[in-house]
């Protein structure tokens, strides 16, 4: 016979249930509806955009749906420069672009983009991962920006669409256009080019239009951005690696709570090992699709690659004066630990 349990029993039950139930969805309770503005320059099939769908479907899964990350690909927004002033104001709330594109807000991101820095990716990751590039992200909280930690854009090359690129004197003359970076263009100026810094989504049109020669860039960002249409000749330099500086608006960051941090935080982790492995794995294949394209390809010999070196060291001992003793010694000691491994 069924029999109804006491008043005590009932609200020792009640009691339990709310329990449970309130602390269920304490951490549910701490995440908001939101929608996150996700802007970067190249186009969604490129590793970049592949690891921003990640991270925009970890972040979806890890909510429950609650924040849904928007991508807005191929510089729809606006090139670098204009993106990063945009998530500082608090209009746009993430990005990633080359590490040493905020130099204007940190001087020692140059660091990043001193031309022959790094030997191979394994030397990057450990620089980036280490305390030292963690320092670097957090200097960029007084910026209004909240670093989450770096992708993998590859090693920069040459393209020109005026002839092949054999010797240091080749570069003399051309019209490259670099990134918005004042290493940039003193490493072109001081090859003999004339650099030119220009936001990525001019890039393609200023090529067709022959304003410039030529640009510089790693593989899958040419091969994604279809260069080999208005670029014939393609120099396998690798004379500069771009980390790529993952990061996410202060604005939006301190509305966050710590669950909302913890979703963002772990969805960027899982995302970057995603991205990097898709990034490397792509390289080579966009090398032979872009040589099945037409592009012509050509490599310095090591001696020719030692005069380029040589020539672009002045470069390096300017922007390391400028960059700080400190963070130049300890970036080289942190290459020379993997080195000596």
């Amino acid at each position: 016979m069924f029999r109804h349990p006491t008043r005590r029993a009932a609200m020792a039950l009640a009691a339990g249930a709310f329990a449970w139930a309130a602390a269920l969805p304490a951490v549910a309770q701490d995440i908001k509806e939101r929608t996150i503005k996700f802007a970067f320059q190249n186009p969604l099939e490129h590793p970049q955009g592949q690891g921003a769908k990640k991270f925009a479907d970890l972040v979806a899964q890890k909510s429950g749906g609650k924040i849904q990350v928007k991508l807005f690909a191929g510089g729809a927004l606006g090139g670098d420069v204009q993106t990063v002033s945009a998530l500082q104001g608090g209009t746009v709330e993430m990005t990633v672009l080359n590490a040493g594109i905020l130099t204007a807000q940190v001087k020692e991101f140059a660091v990043f983009d001193f031309p022959f820095l790094f030997a191979n990716a394994k030397e990057a990751d450990a620089v980036t991962d280490g305390p030292v590039g963690k320092a670097l992200l957090a200097k960029l909280a007084d910026k209004n920006i909240i670093g989450l930690g770096y992708w993998d854009l590859g090693f920069r090359n040459l393209t020109n669409s005026k002839r092949p690129i054999q010797k240091l004197e080749d570069i003399a003359g051309l019209k490259i256009r670099v990134i918005q970076s004042p290493i940039y263009v003193d490493l072109f100026n001081a090859l003999g080019a004339n650099a030119t810094p220009m936001p990525f989504p001019e890039v393609y049109p200023a090529l067709e239009q022959k304003a410039i020669d030529g640009q510089e860039n790693p593989l899958t960002v040419i091969r994604a951005n279809k260069f080999s249409e208005v670029q014939k000749h393609l120099a396998i330099t690798r004379h500069v690696y771009n980390p790529q500086a993952l990061i996410v608006g202060k604005k939006l960051w301190d509305a966050m709570s710590p669950a909302e941090k913890k979703i963002i935080s772990d969805a960027a982790d899982e995302a970057t090992a995603f991205q990097r492995q898709l990034s490397r794995g792509q390289a080579d294949e966009a090398l032979a699709d872009l040589k099945k394209a037409g592009m012509q390809v050509t490599e310095f010999t090591p001696a020719e690659l030692q005069r380029v070196r040589d020539k672009v060291k002045p470069v390096v001992d300017k922007h390391a004066a400028a960059v700080g003793e400190d963070t130049v010694k300890a970036f080289y000691a942190e290459i020379a630990k993997v080195r000596g491994k």
